[in-house]
Parts: C-alpha cells; structure tokens; sequence
C-alpha cells in the first residue's frame, strides 16, 4: 500500500510528517480540502458512481477529481487508516432547513479519529463546512477557521453538530458512533445520485476553498468568494464551463 499512500499524498501536495497525531490529522484534512473538490458532476453527465475502493482511487487520485461525501470521506478514511489512525466511517443524518427534518440513516458519510487527545470528527465530504477536525467536547463551542460549532447529545448514543453564528445555532447533521462499512451506504449513495428528491440531481455543483475564500460552479452559475465578499457570473455555454473547470478546479 506504500504506492496508495504516496500517490494520495501527492494529489493533496502533502510531504509533512505522517505520524498519527492531532497535528498531522489537521493538516492532511486542509490539504485535502483545498486539493479535492466537493463535486456531483457524474451525476450530471448521468455516469454511475461506484463506492468500489479501487474506482474511488482511480476517480479522486488518479484522474484527479472530486466527489461527494461517501467518495471522499471512503477514501480519504482508507488513506488515515494505512498511515495507523485509529479511524472509523460513521453515518450521519442531514439536517434540512426547508423541511425542518434530518434525512435517514446513511444520508452522509463522516469519519471519527481517536486520538489520545479525544475524538475527533472528520470531514472532507461535506463541502464548506470545516477546515480542521473537530474535537468532540459536549456543549462546549469548537473553534474552526471556518466557524464555531457545538455538539449535543441526543439520546441512546446519538449526537448533534450545530454551527453556531452568532445567537443562531443551526444544526448541521446528527450521527451516531457507531462503526459503519463502505457497503452499509450503497443504497443512499444510489437515492442521492437518481432520485429527484436528492438536492444533488437538482443542479451541477463543484467547489474547492481558496485562499481567504472559495470558487464554485452552482449550475451555470460561477460564485466566488474572497474576503466575504461574493461575485457571481453567469457561464453562458459548455465551453465556458469546462474552461473554468479547467482554471480552478484541475
């Protein structure tokens, strides 16, 4: 596995210390985040997604590119496991703000680490979010470059994550920590990539976090943001959408 570790390495600009601790977690999930992309767009040129490990790698390492939460956190969980964290895939529960509800079991795919520090939520699958792992301390806020967060206990072993803005504190998913197989989300990642009620068969997506901000492609819409400051253009035709793929996203 040493040519598996060494190639995802590379795709993620990766050449730091590997040693399993809280820092080297830290930095290979930012490295992560700013060289993979958050991004549905088989689904949209209607090619299947596969949760095979060797279709993953081949996808995100090889081809270099994205996908979506049981894509990237699957393989990215293989990679923390070959370097000998102490890792396990968990499943989580989306929370939607229009029907005011969580999705059902398997809705999305996370990682939790042990670490002699604590545990530590993991998550590169899940588009702007965070930046780093977040330590899990019941109802004490969670510092993150990319917001505050708090976790809740819910009931017979279930949690809530809630991103905190201000006096809002909006639920982001809710999980249970409880070790889960690759296999266990095949039927979701079927719903999400051919069910018309999955927001991802609404609308093509792709986004990566840059320096002080973010680019996207919402559609045929080109977003971004810098400094909290947001842009937006329309690309006119496919042309102009795969040159901007090709400009930010390659």
């Amino acid at each position: 596995m040493k040519k598996f570790i060494q190639n995802y390495l590379n795709r993620i600009s990766y050449s730091q210390e590997t040693t399993p601790n809280v820092d080297t977690l830290k930095k290979l999930q930012e490295n992560h985040l700013f060289h993979v992309p958050f991004e549905n767009l088989d689904i949209h040129n209607h090619k299947k997604l596969s949760l095979n490990k060797e279709n993953l790698y081949t996808k995100i390492i090889e081809q270099r590119r994205g996908g979506f939460c049981y894509e990237l956190n699957g393989l990215f969980f293989l990679l923390l496991k070959e370097l000998g964290f102490d890792a396990k895939m968990i499943s989580a529960r989306v929370y939607n703000s229009t029907k005011k509800e969580y999705g059902p079991e398997f809705d999305h795919l996370a990682i939790l680490v042990n670490l002699p520090q604590g545990e530590y939520l993991v998550d590169v699958g899940f588009g702007d979010f965070t930046l780093h792992p977040l330590k899990i301390t019941l109802e004490e806020k969670v510092n993150d470059p990319l917001g505050d967060f708090i976790f809740e206990e819910n009931h017979q072993g279930s949690f809530t994550l809630y991103k905190i803005e201000g006096t809002t504190k909006t639920p982001q998913y809710s999980f249970t920590k409880i070790a889960r197989q690759l296999e266990e989300f095949e039927g979701m990642c079927h719903y999400h990539q051919t069910s018309p009620d999955s927001h991802f068969t609404q609308k093509r997506l792709i986004s990566i976090p840059v320096k002080n901000g973010r680019i996207t492609i919402s559609g045929d819409v080109l977003i971004k943001t810098e400094n909290g400051i947001v842009s937006k253009s329309t690309l006119e035709n496919e042309e102009a959408f795969q040159d901007v793929l090709m400009q930010y996203f390659k």
